[in-house]
């Protein structure tokens, strides 16, 4: 049978050509869109608050366009990028979104869509709830770690969804994501290690004697409960160079001596908080300074037409830092009139009258067998050295440390630029070290002992730790609802120039109070209101040299009111110390310490803030301040040793 063979015509081949020529340009096209589309990526946030401006960070590689090809689009509108400088990256600054719910985030070429990303928008009021519940029922029940935990959880699930997956994958997040977060951070984890070891060397120096015979020494002068406060207040202007450092000493230090002269742990531990951090904001060369020299740097560097040292600024405004100075005057007002009142006369009055230096009601942090492990070694002189050196080490070991690790020709620039936790962690181990030794060589205890009451010191910072780490975690959670975005928004722009630093005082309280960092309020505010600030006098036609007052009033104002906003909060990181190296239960100290933060809070709001915005002279202001804040203790304060006792 013959075989028959098609052949395939010419014009046949050229089809089938042509049809491989196009399949292969489709899929070259494919490939380079796909490859393109690779090249782009956006960071939006999970979670943003409707009509509240946020930041985008677009990526882009391999692109010959210009960049002003590109925009974000939102359904608050299109907002175009610009080129961040200190970010290095280009960002889309005040990108909004006018709708709550699930919103997508559209990245535009020449008008066309090149990414596409979704986030969540939820009404800018419940970013402020998680710490607002926190504080409140802190306050209420007097259970600070059951309230920070209920708002870190109510936190999460905002962030999250209000859903029963939300609510439940929230209650795991609080533990694993924030909590976690916090806890490994390098400058966190430094200072818990080195509250951990101020807590061992507070052991030792009291079971070897020393802190006995410091005592000793100085209930010959402090002897009555005006001169102990004043000895407690001047220790901690002498510790002025970190506020950390400050609160740990000073609280630890002192506490045995104010006992003695049954000084409540409440007056003691406001004592010590009000001597820290309004010390370390305004002293000219503290751990403090590098942190708010460099904000005010790169917030001057974006002002046009405003020229000057970053620390000449500051320098220019310490003098409109009211709260800070009041509060350090009224700490020794009081006691030195041994006048007080609210809460805190009722604290002193049970302390002197009754002798419990702490609420009987309230819990301390500390094991009932605190007082025994910490009690000197039978038979063992009580010498003052013993706890003097050890303490010594560890204040100059944080200045040897601070110049060790910082750059620069002046004392001021190196301590500016130091890295203050590497500082305190060497100083803190290096104390407990002196500590060891001096107990060992003398005879006074082996190293079995000294391990042993350098841990049972340990074990009393323990709880304080986890409160602390909670802290940060709740802070950790407003920064993802954009909580300051939200304050910032309620006031507005449109502001008269004089009443700009009273409201940005208030504004950093607000912040702070509700984040519980006054670090975390500077950081946030002063890059916005330093602008803010310039272009509101701008726009009154004030920048001569004599209205510079406005500005330097409002950089004073943001520390200033994120100090106060940290004195009233009970879930601040320094108030938080205070009370913990007081021995004084947290919740105690916050309240009878409210009412004197309120107090001196307003009276250099009303006497010192907003009259110097109008031009008043801040001396007259500062003094006016200091008349209204001695008449109001005279006539409204009480000396509790003069009281009876109330059965």
């Amino acid at each position: 049978m013959q075989e028959i063979v098609f052949l395939e015509p010419a014009n046949m081949k050229m089809i089938k050509f042509r049809n491989r020529f196009v399949l292969l340009l489709f899929l070259a096209a494919i490939s380079s869109s796909w490859t393109f589309a690779q090249e782009w990526s956006m960071d939006v946030p999970p979670t943003v608050l409707n009509g509240i401006g946020f930041e985008v960070r677009v990526a882009v590689a391999g692109d010959t366009l210009s960049m002003d090809a590109y925009t974000v689009q939102a359904s608050g509108g299109i907002t175009a990028l610009k080129y961040d400088t200190k970010k290095e990256a280009w960002m889309a600054s005040d990108v909004k979104v006018t709708d709550s719910g699930a919103q997508d985030i559209v990245l535009l070429r020449s008008g066309q869509e090149v990414v596409r990303q979704a986030t969540r928008s939820i009404p800018g009021w419940l970013s402020i709830v998680p710490p607002l519940l926190a504080i409140g029922i802190a306050l209420i029940f007097k259970r600070v770690i059951p309230a920070l935990f209920l708002g870190l959880w109510v936190g999460a699930v905002t962030a999250l969804s209000f859903t029963f997956k939300g609510a439940f994958m929230g209650l795991l997040n609080t533990f694993q994501h924030y909590i976690l977060q916090e806890f490994i951070t390098e400058d966190h984890g430094a200072i818990i290690l080195f509250s951990l070891m101020i807590g061992g060397m507070v052991g030792i120096i009291s079971k070897n004697g020393g802190m006995q015979g410091v005592v000793n020494i100085i209930i010959r002068w402090a002897s009555n409960a005006q001169r102990g406060q004043l000895a407690t207040a001047i220790l901690g202007i002498a510790i002025f160079f970190d506020d950390y450092a400050n609160s740990l000493v000073v609280g630890n230090t002192m506490r045995s001596v104010t006992d003695r002269l049954r000084i409540s742990r409440e007056k003691l531990s406001y004592i010590v908080d009000s001597t820290a951090a309004p010390v370390a904001c305004i002293a000219l060369v503290t751990t403090w300074i590098g942190y708010e020299v460099g904000m005010i740097g790169d917030a001057l560097e974006k002002i046009d037409g405003l020229d000057g040292s970053p620390y000449g600024f500051f320098l220019s405004s310490i003098p409109y830092s009211f709260y800070p100075v009041l509060a350090i005057y009224f700490v020794f007002l009081v006691a030195w009139t041994g006048r007080d009142f609210g809460p805190m006369y009722t604290a002193e009055k049970r302390a002197r009258t009754l002798g419990q230096v702490s609420d009987p009601a309230s819990s301390i942090n500390e094991d009932e067998n605190a007082a025994k492990e910490m009690t000197p070694v039978e038979g063992k002189p009580h010498r003052a050295i013993n706890a003097v050196l050890p303490v010594l080490v560890l204040v100059f070991g944080v200045l040897a440390g601070l110049y060790a690790t910082g750059t620069g020709e002046s004392i001021k620039d190196i301590i500016g630029s130091s890295n203050s936790f590497v500082a305190l962690m060497w100083a803190s181990l290096l104390g407990v070290l002196t500590a060891a030794f001096l107990s060992t060589t003398q005879g006074i205890m082996d190293i079995e002992q000294v391990v042993e009451s350098w841990f049972s010191g340990l074990k009393g910072m323990m709880f304080a730790m986890i409160i602390l780490v909670m802290a940060w975690a709740l802070s950790a959670v407003t920064t993802d609802l954009h909580t300051a975005s939200y304050l910032v928004s309620v006031l507005g722009d449109s502001l008269n120039p004089g009443f700009v630093p009273s409201i940005v005082f208030i504004l950093a309280a607000a912040t702070a109070f509700a984040t519980g960092s006054s670090w975390g309020a500077m950081g946030i505010l002063m890059p916005l209101v330093i602008p803010l600030t310039w272009a509101v006098m701008v726009a009154s036609g004030q920048v001569a040299a004599h209205d510079y007052h406005i500005l330097y009033s409002s950089i004073s104002a943001i520390l200033a009111g994120s100090v106060w906003g940290d004195h009233c909060s009970p879930i601040s990181d320094t108030t938080i110390l205070s009370s913990m190296a007081s021995g004084c239960n947290h919740i105690d100290h916050v309240r009878t310490q409210l009412p004197y933060a309120l107090l001196v809070g307003g009276v250099g709001v009303v006497f010192g803030t907003l009259p110097v915005g109008f031009g008043f002279p801040w001396w007259v202001s500062m003094g006016a301040g200091m008349i209204v804040l001695t008449l109001f203790l005279r006539y409204y304060g009480k000396i509790a040793d003069n009281e009876p006792v109330v059965a």
